[in-house]
């Protein structure tokens, strides 16, 4: 039997929206309709494109390619580069987080250098999070600095259990720390990486079943779920050589966890939290009035990616069956996505965090 839940307008803090430099991808306007047509509300854009988000020029130069063409709220968060902790107060009214590459993915803002590091971390303001890629080991350097500068810290993507069980110890001894995880974490292993070939490539990689386990058993001490929709073109996939991390995940994400919701494996009350509330009062991002969404727990069905707004037309869930739709979103009183697959708009706006600077 079929079920209709109101939740919340879903938040994202971690989408790659591919504009400017590889609107091949993904662009504001796919990006964001896909967005809305996962439920999600409001999202954040990641800075390592082509032409990275590291100035501020090249900042407004990405709020103004998004105006007036986004269907779902977005903000932005801002690249470190070994050379920019200079400017880093320039733009802390207009970016939601810094985000730090200390393992290699996708673009050229890989920071190893311990110097830069500490530039970086020293520099940062307060209120934001640091948002740091840091796979394995490399997790430990981030929660050291994090102690050192007493740095609000944001983990992305973890996939490991070791990575999990540093995260509770950093949280046990009180540290201003925060993690995310995504949905193909939570729901595929390095096994479905050697059947997907390819598209099963992602940074961080797949992990083993014992991993994925540790995710689900450790969900209570996960603060959020973000997508990391990082999509490529089925092209740039398959061409023999080429080596493409990433994955879509915004119009899939949230039908996953109504499956796990259905299978009693989540409730609705921590798919709240995990997906609107924590990521609201972390990132400081501010409350969209009369937002909702209208979702259904239905009977199983097969993921099809033909009606995909993303623009990359693919999803590794492909085949997978679950158990949940979105019927309706509802942004600021207007219904902007209804069941059918009617979309209107672009209603969105550009936000900034609504946090007060000492």
């Amino acid at each position: 039997m079929s079920k209709i839940i109101v939740l919340p307008g879903l938040i994202d803090v971690h989408t790659h929206l591919r504009e400017p430099g590889a609107t091949q991808k993904e662009d504001f306007e796919t990006g964001t309709k896909a967005a809305i047509a996962g439920g999600y509300t409001a999202i954040l854009d990641m800075p390592n494109n082509p032409i990275p988000t590291i100035s501020p020029q090249a900042l407004e130069q990405k709020i103004n390619l998004a105006k007036g063409r986004i269907y779902a709220d977005v903000g932005f968060n801002f690249g470190a580069t070994p050379t920019n902790s200079g400017i880093l107060k320039q733009v802390q009214d207009k970016v939601f987080g810094l985000k730090v590459y200390m393992n290699h993915t996708t673009g050229d803002l890989l920071m190893e250098d311990a110097d830069a590091l500490e530039r970086v971390f020293a520099n940062w303001i307060k209120g934001q999070p640091i948002m740091v890629h840091a796979e394995g080991d490399t997790l430990k350097k981030a929660i050291n600095l994090a102690k050192i500068y007493n740095t609000k810290l944001h983990v992305c993507h973890i996939s490991l259990g070791e990575e999990i069980e540093l995260i509770k110890q950093a949280k046990s001894d009180g540290l201003n720390i925060s993690c995310e995880v995504s949905c193909h974490h939570l729901f595929l292993t390095e096994t479905d990486a050697k059947r997907l070939g390819p598209f099963g490539m992602m940074r961080p990689p797949l992990a083993t079943a014992e991993d994925r386990k540790a995710l689900w058993d450790n969900l209570n001490f996960i603060d959020m779920i973000a997508s990391d929709h990082a999509p490529h073109t089925r092209q740039e996939k398959e061409t023999p050589g080429k080596i493409v991390n990433g994955v879509p995940g915004l119009e899939t994400s949230l039908l996953l966890l109504l499956t796990a919701v259905a299978e009693r494996k989540l409730t609705i009350d921590r798919l709240i939290a995990l997906t609107s509330e924590n990521p609201r009062k972390i990132f400081n991002i501010p409350e969209q009035l009369n937002t909702y969404i209208e979702v259904e727990i239905t009977k199983p069905y097969t993921l099809d990616p033909k009606p995909l707004f993303t623009k990359c037309g693919w999803t590794p869930f492909e085949g997978m069956e679950v158990k949940g739709k979105v019927k309706k979103v509802t942004l600021r009183g207007k219904v902007v996505f209804s069941e059918g697959r009617k979309l209107l708009g672009p209603f969105g706006q550009i936000i900034y965090p609504s946090i007060a600077r000492g």
